[in-house]
């Protein structure tokens, strides 16, 4: 595996270095040239994923009365189905379907900005509202995170779309598990451009360790008490890799 895989930033605005997906081979011989920069992380890889399926399985329990009343605000609220289902990326690029409160029409996603919100979206139902500004949209992925698709902390998943269009370097992002929360969501989220949120999920991966998912996870708090980050900015709107619906 070629070290240039690892050239930090040069990798995000080279433009000859697209490749599109991977076999499994190559995606393995990434992980393991990153694993070797990394030493000693295995140990600390397993201690994410045994915090994770505890606090799934946790959260689950103590949050089911929510998850109860949630649905049934949304049925009684608009015409459509209760989730939100879309195949993403997982970790090493491969796909999986991603869960979620619907907090849109039905079919809105073929409507107006498509893939794309931004504030006042009216295609936003009024519990979606509610449910986007405090990230209780996000609670069924904690399914997701229990058979291992996704991880409490991590790069947000991606539309399967998009590994088409990432380098070498951009693919970096995908040699962690997609998170409930993220670097970058604690750094501005929505707000910041589509380059900058890559760039923030990159240090993440570059920087990696336990502790830094608890970090992430404690300031995710306030985040979301204060609703930051929830939606893009109308004058940065574009065809989003990722997005909340």
């Amino acid at each position: 595996m070629n070290n240039s895989f690892f050239d930090g930033e040069r990798g995000l605005n080279a433009s000859n270095n697209y490749s599109g997906f991977w076999t499994d081979q190559e995606w393995r011989e990434f992980e393991q040239a990153y694993l070797k920069e990394h030493k000693y992380i295995r140990v600390q890889l397993v201690c994410k994923r045994l915090f994770d399926i505890a606090i799934a399985l946790l959260a689950l329990i103590v949050l089911s009365p929510v998850f109860v009343v949630v649905a049934l605000a949304i049925k009684l609220n608009s015409p459509g189905p209760i989730l939100f289902c879309q195949e993403r990326l997982g970790k090493l690029g491969k796909p999986f379907t991603i869960y979620k409160f619907r907090t849109m029409v039905d079919g809105a996603i073929h409507m107006g900005a498509g893939i794309n919100t931004f504030k006042g979206d009216p295609r936003i139902t009024s519990v979606g509202k509610f449910l986007r500004e405090y990230h209780l949209d996000e609670l069924p992925q904690l399914f997701n995170i229990l058979v291992g698709e996704m991880s409490l902390v991590g790069p947000r998943p991606l539309l399967t779309s998009a590994l088409l269009t990432y380098n070498n370097c951009q693919k970096r992002r995908l040699l962690m598990p997609p998170g409930l929360t993220a670097w970058e969501a604690v750094n501005g989220g929505l707000e910041n451009s589509l380059e900058e949120r890559i760039k923030l999920d990159i240090w993440y991966v570059n920087n990696w360790n336990f502790s830094l998912d608890i970090v992430i996870i404690l300031r995710t708090i306030p985040v979301v008490l204060r609703k930051e980050g929830v939606y893009e900015k109308e004058s940065v709107l574009t065809t989003a890799n990722q997005t909340k619906e």
